[in-house]
């Protein structure tokens, strides 16, 4: 993999870690800010909500900015966002950080996606996308765990300060590695880019990625909490087990990719998507013991993000069929789609969690991953109807090196 590659990669676990740390440091942001589980819990949707409309309103409004200029201007406005988190006095001005934070991470795992693909082979699409996204993923093997431990041990603040860290370092990689010119063809007019929503194929790759990660949110949203209060972990625990969760899901992530490029992304996500659905569903039994806690986990942990490379592929694939002169837009409406389900999965949390409890978050979650499952059957059945369905990778007509 080139090291432009690896730039991306190093933005998206400073992402990452900014945009996951917030879910181990929800009871010391309660506590601290005199707030509730499911408010605090709001700073999860919120964010979310402000990648939602990041995604694909600022990637059609900045379609003719250089790629790298973009790009480091976002990590620009993600460093500012992180600071004023961690100068914020009360819980309103963190709200307004992480919508700004989350505006930034919208564009930038749009144009991110595009950009991998352009640099490898179409054949290792799916396995590049993989690549840039195992930067979320590391961020919860070792970002994420440790802003929660430097949350609970220095103040949460101090998190945030630390991430802003991680976003300079992340300028100073890709000013160093992504290639000073990257082509790309120029983007349709906006009422063009809009009618990617005019796309009912497209709209149902969307409901498959904001259904799926629906699901798995209702529960890890506030998994915390449940360490804490259902199975009995003090709170200098959950880290660790939010390390464990993060390994799990490093490995989930490279097989996710790679069973998306054997198998294609359908098959690949029928599988994933069963999995998750029956790890929820155990997780809600074995909650209440530290041990079987653990291993669910680890297990969940394996499936919770294997599905980011086949839907990614799967969206630009049907999206160079059916609107061929908006592909980037129709790859941050996904990226809107993963967030909105992440939004619309917290807060759903947050009901359940005000109305019968914390410990119904996973089974609940289980049921609304199996709608992700039904969801993808029939895009799969509607591609076998049609001889001129994608079998490969994504190619990258978008973009090109030089």
């Amino acid at each position: 993999m080139p090291l432009a590659l690896w730039a991306l990669t190093i933005s998206a676990f400073a992402i990452g870690t900014t945009e996951f740390v917030i879910v181990g440091l929800i009871p010391t942001i309660a506590a601290d800010l005199g707030v509730s589980l499911p408010s605090a819990g709001l700073l999860v949707s919120l964010y979310a909500l402000g990648v939602a409309i990041g995604a694909p309103l600022l990637t059609a409004l900045t379609g003719r900015l250089p790629r790298k200029s973009l790009l480091l201007g976002l990590m620009a406005l993600f460093t500012v966002g992180n600071l004023l988190a961690w100068l914020a006095p009360g819980y309103a001005t963190l709200v307004a950080a992480r919508v700004l934070t989350g505006l930034a991470h919208g564009v930038f795992f749009s144009i991110g996606s595009t950009i991998a693909t352009s640099l490898v082979d179409k054949d290792k699409a799916a396995s590049a996308i993989a690549t840039m996204f195992s930067g979320l993923t590391v961020a919860l093997v070792s970002g994420v765990p440790l802003g929660t431990f430097i949350g609970q041990h220095l103040g949460w603040r101090a998190t945030f300060l630390a991430v802003a860290a991680l976003g300079v370092l992340a300028m100073l990689a890709s000013a160093r590695f992504v290639p000073q010119r990257l082509a790309h063809t120029p983007p349709a007019s906006v009422l063009a880019q809009l009618g990617v929503l005019k796309q009912a194929r497209l709209l149902l790759v969307y409901a498959m990625t904001a259904v799926g990660y629906g699901g798995s949110f209702i529960a890890f949203t506030y998994l915390a909490p449940m360490l804490e209060q259902i199975t009995g972990f003090q709170a200098s625990a959950v880290g660790l087990v939010m390390l464990a969760y993060g390994l799990s899901v490093a490995v989930g992530n490279v097989w996710g990719g790679r069973l998306a490029d054997k198998l294609g992304p359908i098959a690949a996500l029928q599988r994933i998507f069963a999995l998750l659905a029956l790890v929820l569903l155990v997780l809600s039994v074995t909650a209440t013991n530290p041990w079987l806690m653990v291993l669910t986990v680890l297990a969940w942990g394996a499936v919770a993000f294997g599905n980011v490379a086949g839907l990614q592929v799967y969206v630009v694939q049907q999206a160079e069929r059916f609107s061929p002169t908006a592909v980037d837009v129709a790859s941050g409406l996904n990226i809107a789609a993963f967030n909105l389900g992440i939004a619309g999965g917290a807060w759903g949390g947050g009901l359940i969690v005000d109305s019968i409890g914390l410990a119904h978050t996973p089974w609940i979650g289980a049921l609304v991953v199996l709608g992700a499952l039904a969801l993808t059957t029939l895009s799969g059945r509607l591609d076998a109807r049609d001889p001129q369905r994608p079998t490969r990778p994504a190619s990258k007509p978008l973009l090109q090196t030089h």
